[in-house]
């Protein structure tokens, strides 16, 4: 796993969930790379579910042992944007995650 310094982009006034989501996207494509290497690892120990909850959580908790004195900010309103670009890379994947209809773009 590779893990590299997270680049924020600049405040989007007005910005909707999705376009914050695709700015950062932009700046941070390592995050989904990442998630889906360990979605892969679950896949690999056949694990019947995966939550994205979890998977944000140990990224953060790697990202900490990585680096010093980085905060790790990776925004929960942007998991159902990684789980469904998981999905379009791995639709295989799909019995692993839950997912509901998106309430905002």
């Amino acid at each position: 796993m590779e893990i590299k310094e997270i680049r924020l982009p600049e405040p989007l006034a007005g910005a909707t969930i999705q376009e914050r989501f695709e700015a950062f996207h932009e700046l941070n494509p390592w995050v989904l790379d990442e998630l889906e290497a360990m979605t892969a690892r679950c896949v690999g120990q056949h694990w019947p579910r995966v939550g994205i909850a979890m998977l944000f959580e140990l990224l953060r908790w790697r990202y900490g042992e990585a680096t010093r004195g980085d905060e790790f900010r990776l925004n929960n309103n942007f998991r159902s944007r990684y789980v469904r670009l998981l999905l379009e890379r791995h639709p295989e994947w799909t019995r692993l995650f839950s997912t509901r209809a998106l309430r905002t773009d």
